[in-house]
């Protein structure tokens, strides 16, 4: 049994928008807990993940309490569980998912659902003795319908990814006597180019005209973060709960 509460919490700031909104954090500790669970039954983390979502089917929305479903038709938009295990399968089967890893390395997975589209993100990274992190390839796997425009559809998920590691690795605001502390880019991070995958694949599934289309530009956030924390754990053993992660201590 699943019971999932949202409650109101008081602001100590003004809260505006950001890209890819609440599915950001909501991702993040779904699919980390997701992952936790898989490792606790002693199970495949990607194995567990597809038995999780069961059968091929489509799920009317309303059913799980998403009265807004991005604003779109649940007649028109309902929840695929075959599209969602294919995104999965193909960003798994692009990083070599199961294959052996040297000391030190792991590969993470994550799959969400966001803005009517359907994403997959798999991470593998290296954590050196010291703690260092590196971020050796990102697999991103989307399904967003019909693909108008193929290479744009490519860039937005390779930009989501460095943004997503950016958010997952060096972004933070913090508050001091109820004031920002950051000002610029010298004290809120973004990630560096030396930082950043040496290898960021973006795969296209699906193709559907059957469906009607999907977002890009916000969905490619959600499973970045979730996918490294994962991988993260593959590497060391050690759980990654809080963001930013700078180093593996």
């Amino acid at each position: 049994n699943v019971r999932l509460e949202n409650p109101e919490a008081a602001a100590h700031t003004r809260v505006g928008w950001y890209r890819s909104v609440s599915n950001i954090p909501h991702g993040f500790a779904i699919q980390s807990f997701v992952d936790e669970l898989a490792h606790k039954a002693g199970q495949d983390p990607l194995k567990y993940q597809l038995k999780l979502l069961g059968p091929d089917r489509q799920i009317d929305p309303r059913t799980l309490s998403e009265e807004w479903n991005y604003g779109e038709s649940p007649e028109r938009y309902p929840i695929d569980t075959a599209r969602m295990r294919g995104v999965l399968e193909t960003a798994a089967k692009a990083a070599g998912w199961g294959r052996a890893l040297a000391k030190g390395r792991g590969l993470g997975l994550a799959v969400h659902y966001s803005f009517v589209t359907y994403v997959a993100a798999v991470i593998e990274v290296e954590v050196k003795d010291d703690g260092t992190l590196i971020v050796h390839k990102a697999d991103i796997a989307v399904d967003c319908g019909p693909q108008i425009n193929p290479e744009r559809i490519r860039a937005q998920m390779q930009g989501g990814v460095i943004m997503g590691l950016s958010l997952a690795m060096a972004s933070e605001i913090t508050f001091e006597k109820g004031r920002v502390v950051q000002s610029n880019f010298h004290d809120y991070e973004v990630l560096r180019h030396a930082q950043q995958p040496g290898v960021i694949p973006p795969h296209l599934v699906g193709d559907n005209l059957d469906v009607p289309p999907g977002g890009v530009g916000e969905p490619p956030l959600p499973a970045v973060a979730p996918a490294l924390a994962n991988a993260i754990f593959a590497a060391t053993g050690k759980r990654m709960r809080a963001l930013p992660i700078r180093q593996v201590s």
